[in-house]
């Protein structure tokens, strides 16, 4: 069954933005290759310098796998009070809200 993650933790506001654009681009490719990945929303408040993401994985053995790497890894890129939650996701009410519940795009 397919879940996401949410992810948010504080970081340094010079370090968001266009500076998190530039700096984050390989790790957003690399992201693409980590197993039952499927999507990813990147999240970002530069007012209180916060950020992260809602993350869509196939299953919940992968989405762990990866909360669990990931956090060690913002942590080493100078993130702050990281924390990471595990949800199902309610596929019918997802649908109705144009949401996209399987493996990709052409779902809808």
């Amino acid at each position: 069954m397919a879940v996401i993650i949410q992810i948010d933790f504080t970081m340094p506001a010079e370090m968001l933005g266009d500076n998190l654009t530039e700096a984050a681009r390989g790790l957003a490719e690399s992201i693409n290759q980590e197993p039952g990945f499927i999507s990813k929303i990147w999240t970002e408040n530069t007012e209180t310098g916060e950020a992260g993401g809602i993350y869509h994985f196939a299953d919940k053995a992968s989405a762990q796998a990866y909360l669990e790497m990931h956090s060690k890894r913002v942590e080493a890129m100078g993130a702050k009070n990281i924390r990471g939650r595990i949800f199902n996701i309610n596929e019918t009410l997802t649908r109705i809200n144009h949401g996209q519940t399987g493996k990709g795009p052409a779902e809808h």
